[in-house]
């Protein structure tokens, strides 16, 4: 039987670790925590989310639902076993957390060919092997993988929302819509006239935040502090202009109060966390403020002025490597052929995206892989990885990523149902 070992037992290496126990591969799959936690993750379960429940839209009119039909056509695990543990969150997939992971850990359990090895690996594994220790790999590991490929390791600093109990939200002030009353009123609304978001906007800029030196160490310290754009805190957010939020994460459209049939100076939607919904998560109030702070400016939000906090938004190292100048076209290392990358250390953004990367790389590993077609969004992430550039970023799916149609649509819905209907014919044809 052929062996392999992964490294990470989050989504890329969860799904790894399935693909290749499915083609009578055994597997060794290496995971460091509960012995090491990282900063961010909360539990020793694998598959963790760790950001945000919601593995964002399902429609297929959305790149992340393309990505996720995509994906099905290949066979993918994880979004199954996601789809028996999804929370009301309207047309998006949002999990319940907790009940996902420990899916995925019985599963593993019940798998003859995965064996769980709680421990850490600070040095590259011999190949055949999986590197998919995501955006908070060890300091030992990264420091193991520089030693190897000879490059400068690029980081940037992320940020999570906090999480308050159901029971605490006021819903004589908040409602239930989904925006355009699309799907089912799975958000809770918070809504804003425009005296109570400018207090809100004053107090996030004016909030005490955990400075970038708490989270350094004397490893990172010569590298510069830096958000990714796609995870910036609210509060920076805040401090760009007195209309960023109102025009972004709090965009008011298509959210009229049903009270009032009027639409807020602003809002703040609250998401699910669990299939019970007994508590909500902030959407886009990641931030790096204060706990003290937290509570306090975030009990401005109206609706929320008794709010329980279950959990403190936080702030967290997110690690990734210059893919395209470490790797061959199959994510292999150029330095250690066999040994694939997989994941966010890849860089690639989101949890759909990690998934994909660990179906990649166990199709590597089993010598199956192939460059998926150019209209597709996952065959443009596998080129946006390998392919070079002067400054790489990480990258989620969007529909920019696919070469325009051959004629012009003027409607931007149609359009992207004629991209979408044209990557899904070309994997049929493949």
């Amino acid at each position: 039987m052929k062996k392999v070992t992964i490294v990470g037992a989050g989504l890329a290496g969860c799904e790894a670790a399935f693909q290749l126990a499915d083609r009578g591969w055994k597997v060794e799959l290496f995971e460091m925590r509960p012995n090491r936690m990282t900063p961010a993750h909360e539990t020793g379960l694998p598959a963790e989310l760790v950001c945000s429940n919601s593995l964002k839209s399902g429609l297929i009119t959305t790149a992340s639902g393309l990505l996720k039909a995509e994906l099905r056509k290949l066979n993918c695990y994880l979004l199954d076993m996601a789809e028996q543990h999804r929370v009301p969150a309207g047309n998006a997939l949002a999990i319940d957390r907790r009940q996902f992971s420990e899916a995925v850990l019985e599963r593993i359990d019940a798998d003859p060919n995965i064996e769980l090895i709680r421990k850490e690996i600070d040095r590259i594994p011999e190949p055949p092997a999986i590197i998919a220790t995501g955006p908070l790999t060890s300091e030992s590991l990264v420091s193991a993988l520089l030693n190897l490929i000879g490059e400068e390791q690029l980081y940037f600093f992320d940020a999570i929302a906090p999480i308050v109990a159901a029971n605490s939200i006021d819903m004589d002030i908040c409602y239930r819509k989904s925006r355009y009353d699309k799907g089912e009123d799975d958000y809770i609304n918070c809504p804003f006239d425009k005296e109570q978001y400018l207090v809100y906007v004053q107090a996030l800029q004016e909030g005490e935040k955990h400075e970038a030196h708490e989270f350094e160490t004397e490893w990172f310290k010569d590298i510069g502090f830096r958000f990714y754009e796609n995870c910036v805190p609210v509060e920076e957010l805040a401090s760009r202009d007195k209309d960023t939020l109102r025009y972004g994460v709090m965009r008011p459209v298509g959210l009229e109060n049903p009270r009032t049939g009027r639409r807020p100076w602003a809002a703040i939607q609250l998401r699910a966390e669990n299939e019970e919904c007994t508590s909500y998560n902030l959407v886009g109030c990641q931030t790096m403020l204060r706990y003290p702070e937290q509570k306090r400016i975030f009990r401005l939000i109206p609706g929320l002025e008794n709010a329980e906090f279950l959990r403190y938004g936080s702030i967290h190292r997110n690690t990734y490597l210059k893919s395209p100048d470490i790797l061959n076209a199959d994510f292999s290392l150029k330095q250690a052929p066999g040994v694939v990358l997989a994941g966010q250390l890849s860089g690639v953004e989101g949890y759909i995206e990690s998934i994909m990367g660990g179906l990649l790389a166990a199709m590597s590993v089993a010598g199956e892989y192939r460059l998926l077609p150019e209209q597709t969004i996952v065959g443009q992430l596998q080129r946006h990885i390998t392919t070079p550039v002067k400054d790489f970023q990480p990258m989620n799916a969007n529909y920019g990523l696919l070469p325009p149609l051959d004629e012009k649509i003027r409607d931007k819905k149609k359009k992207k149902q004629m991209m979408s209907d044209r990557s899904l014919e070309s994997m049929e044809r493949m």
